[in-house]
């Protein structure tokens, strides 16, 4: 009896540190995109028809917003959605592989 008392906290803390270690990369990629993103939507905006800049450039600048008061999920549907205006898409920005 005495034993559970004991390994049981041993055994949250062992959880918990595997789900951090799982989360942080997918941290590390959100964050990324709010660096980077909006620096890289910007540049194809430029050669973009004047409507089509505007509505992208506003799309980006929620974006930034988003991404400064947390909410990078969000901010990135912004990102997504500007890019599709540009007539491109996240994943070729970042010279990366496609979504997983």
């Amino acid at each position: 009896m005495n034993n559970r008392f004991f390994l049981a906290p041993i055994a949250f803390a062992i959880s918990a540190a595997f789900i951090g270690a799982a989360a942080s990369p997918a941290m590390a990629g959100e964050s990324k995109t709010c660096v980077t993103t909006p620096a890289q939507l910007r540049e194809v905006a430029a050669t973009a028809q004047p409507s089509d800049q505007r509505q992208a450039l506003s799309l980006v600048d929620i974006g930034e917003k988003l991404c400064a008061a947390g909410g990078r999920k969000e901010a990135s549907k912004k990102f997504a959605a500007a890019a599709k205006l540009l007539g491109t898409d996240i994943a070729s920005l970042s010279g990366g592989p496609a979504a997983q």
